[in-house]
């Protein structure tokens, strides 16, 4: 692992996206796993501000999804999907040869596992996964308990991730489970970003780099990724031990 400590969000947010950018230019066909969530926002607003001021070629870049609600889709307003064509997708004018995002409303969801599975093997692996960290250690929807190996696959959604994900929807809304990329995919990927901000991640964030390799944190596998960033903020690396950089 290798952490990246910044002053605030905004400063992480652009060291995060410089990476981004790093290693999307250092392959001739790129492919990127993107999360949604509050944690990867400011990344991807520097990687659209980015674009425009420096015209970066995009045009071979690829992305996958990394995980969506059962049941929804980019037609509801709080899915994955929709945050990410609002944050990303549609800013950086991406085609849709681009884009391969989970469709939660599927009525084959092992079906839709094995398609986003298919696109990333066609596209010889993920170079980049970005990813942000739960509360309770989750990374995408693989939650506490999940098999290290796991591939694609339908979760179920604990009572922590059901709470927090409410914020981002008008009314209350049923979060049972969701269809997302497995541990074992994501440890596949060249290299894991992984974005950790806020007083309150600081302790998960510490049982994540200095905690057992256990399944009851999920992002404790990181430990084993030959090449893994973690970037994070002061008030979520408070508890740490030691970091390994900052700049």
């Amino acid at each position: 692992m290798k952490i990246i400590v910044q002053p605030n969000y905004q400063d992480l947010s652009t060291a995060a996206a410089n990476k981004v950018v790093d290693i999307m230019q250092a392959s001739p066909k790129p492919l990127c796993c993107i999360a949604s969530g509050d944690s990867p926002r400011g990344l991807y607003q520097a990687l659209v501000r980015k674009n425009k001021e420096e015209n970066l070629d995009i045009s071979h870049w690829q992305f996958v999804g990394l995980d969506e609600w059962l049941g929804m889709n980019a037609t509801d307003q709080g899915s994955c999907v929709h945050m990410l064509e609002n944050e990303l997708v549609k800013p950086l004018g991406l085609l849709p040869h681009q884009i391969c995002l989970f469709d939660g409303r599927t009525k084959n969801p092992l079906q839709e596992c094995s398609r986003v599975e298919d696109f990333i093997q066609q596209h010889d692996g993920m170079d980049i996964a970005i990813l942000g960290l739960g509360l309770n250690g989750h990374l995408g929807l693989n939650e506490p308990g999940t098999s290290f190996t796991a591939r694609a696959h339908v979760s179920d959604i604990s009572a922590s991730t059901q709470s927090v994900g409410q914020k981002y929807f008008s009314a209350e809304t049923s979060l049972t489970k969701g269809i997302t990329l497995g541990l074992g995919s994501l440890m596949e990927a060249k290299n894991i970003l992984l974005i950790v901000s806020g007083e309150k991640k600081a302790s998960i964030i510490k049982r994540v780099i200095e905690g057992e390799i256990d399944t009851d944190v999920p992002a404790s596998i990181l430990q084993k990724h030959p090449s893994c960033y973690i970037f994070i903020d002061n008030s979520a690396a408070q508890l740490l031990s030691k970091t390994d950089s900052t700049k």
